[in-house]
């Protein structure tokens, strides 16, 4: 399984200390062992580096660079990609969690089905790590113009094929960063789902962007559209209201109930 190629584990982190060794450790109890897990570090003030440095002595795999100083999400995972050496790239926020098979599943997916760009389902638990009964799932296809309709995929589930998307470096915004990056790949590739909840989502942390309201929610998506991906003042006035109406759409189909 491993002659699929060297996947590049994309891991910013920002005060994290308290969850990011087990974060460190679901990568670790992956099936499919051959990748680089690249931890960004954006000037952390709490003790996140001496968190993880027993695995980085440990696992030669595990990789540390920090910004010189504090600089945001964007700057910092722009970092970590050109630092990448993986023909797949992925991404898993300091306070996530995947499933044991999640790369393996996903890489078999991508390659048996000729796909390039490529997604999962995951769970919601909160800050203590326990599950709150939310699967969040999404379209199976998702063209250029769907994922601009809405950000179908949750970053801690993404995975694309570096080779041939290329390089991506994504403008210096403070949220929606994951956002300008899938708007950059489905130029390239179209984007599929892999129906299996592969990831846990840690929801409501203070910052976290799932704990703000509608109106900031345009606003960041505004900046996104027109600051970082470059359309004028009206379309992306009118991307940002279809993003909030699909904002809805999402919430009634792909947000399921289950119990735990």
């Amino acid at each position: 399984m491993n002659e699929y190629g060297l996947v590049s584990v994309i891991t910013p982190t920002w005060n994290c200390a308290a969850f990011i060794c087990e974060t460190i450790r679901s990568v670790q109890a992956q099936t499919y062992q051959n990748w680089e897990m690249i931890i960004s570090d954006d000037c952390s003030t709490d003790n996140t580096r001496e968190q993880i440095e027993p695995y980085l002595k440990a696992d030669s795999r595990i990789k540390y660079i920090c910004n010189p100083k504090n600089s945001g999400a964007a700057i910092t995972r722009n970092n970590a990609l050109r630092r990448a050496q993986g023909k797949w790239i992925a991404f898993l926020d300091s306070d996530d969690l995947w499933h044991p098979k999640k790369l393996e599943m996903q890489i078999r997916f991508m390659v048996e089905n000729g796909y390039h760009f490529s997604y999962t389902e995951y769970v919601e638990m909160d800050e203590i790590g326990k599950e709150t009964g939310v699967l969040i799932s999404g379209p199976k296809h998702v063209s250029r113009r769907g994922m601009y309709n809405f950000c179908w995929p949750g970053c801690l589930t993404v995975m694309y094929d570096r080779e041939h998307v290329g390089l991506l470096q994504i403008a210096d915004i403070k949220k929606n960063n994951d956002y300008a990056m899938w708007l950059r790949v489905c130029h390239k590739a179209d984007c599929y789902l892999l129906a299996e909840p592969l990831a846990k989502y840690r929801r409501g942390r203070v910052g976290s962007i799932s704990t703000h309201g509608y109106a900031t929610l345009m606003k960041w998506h505004y900046k996104l559209f027109h600051e970082a991906n470059g359309n004028n003042a009206i379309h992306s006035l009118w991307l940002t209201a279809w993003n909030m109406v699909f904002g809805v759409y999402k919430k009634l189909k792909y947000v399921k109930k289950y119990t735990i």
